[in-house]
């Protein structure tokens, strides 16, 4: 059964709470909404194992605090998609901007064009495919989860990182603070090949680097002052 909303004809205050009072035996329907035209917060805060299928661009924080949810945006995606995911899944068909998938505690986003600047800004256990290439800063300060590239990164790449794992398969610009290249060993090669299989990227984990914490910056160091500027 499908259930369609029209933008156009329905406020987003309406469709968002229909999902929120979605439960979960009514989720296994399909619901479509149309004529998104780049409104912001479509689809924010669902928790329910829903199918959403989002017809065109949008705005600021699609799909935001998601939890169980299948959310598919057949488009771009303004500021911050995905932002605090707890769970589910997130594919964007098109281009997102900056801030995708911001804070992110779980789940799987998949962005199949570019990201813009600061993706994947402060990671906490989400894991994220970019077919394209990221903006600069992208994984600063994430803590855990993983950030896939499978093109290239703009300037300071994974700066002031954590414990999360950055694979590469192009070129950064610039490595950010206390970000260095790691081994790529056999069990880093295992994750990356499912994570990969899991997004329906087609690419061979050999071909990526590992990137990571030189854990240099956990503790302030008056002898590293200049990398805290």
């Amino acid at each position: 059964m499908e259930q369609l909303f029209d933008l156009a004809q329905t406020p987003l205050r309406e469709l968002n709470q229909a999902l929120h009072d979605c439960l979960p035996d009514a989720a296994e329907s399909v619901w479509r909404i149309v004529n998104p035209k780049g409104e912001h917060a479509v689809a924010c805060g669902i928790d329910t194992p829903a199918d959403v299928q989002i017809q065109g661009h949008v705005g600021y924080y699609c799909a935001g605090m998601n939890k169980q949810a299948h959310v598919v945006i057949h488009g771009n995606a303004g500021t911050g998609v995905a932002e605090n995911m707890m769970s589910g899944l997130v594919r964007v068909k098109g281009n997102a901007s900056q801030s995708a998938g911001a804070t992110g505690h779980g789940g799987l986003l998949v962005i199949e064009g570019n990201a813009a600047a600061r993706c994947g800004i402060s990671l906490k256990g989400l894991d994220i495919v970019v077919r394209g290439s990221v903006g600069h800063m992208s994984g600063f300060m994430a803590q855990r989860g993983s950030l896939v590239i499978c093109g290239d990164a703009g300037h300071a790449l994974g700066d002031s990182i954590y414990e999360a794992k950055i694979f590469l398969k192009g070129k950064a610009q610039e490595l950010g603070a206390d970000c260095v290249e790691k081994e790529l060993a056999e069990e880093h090669l295992t994750f990356l090949a499912a994570l990969l299989e899991s997004a329906e990227v087609d690419a061979d984990a050999s071909d990526f680097r590992r990137y990571g914490s030189a854990r240099c910056l956990y503790h302030f160091d008056i002898d590293n002052a200049d990398a805290y500027a």
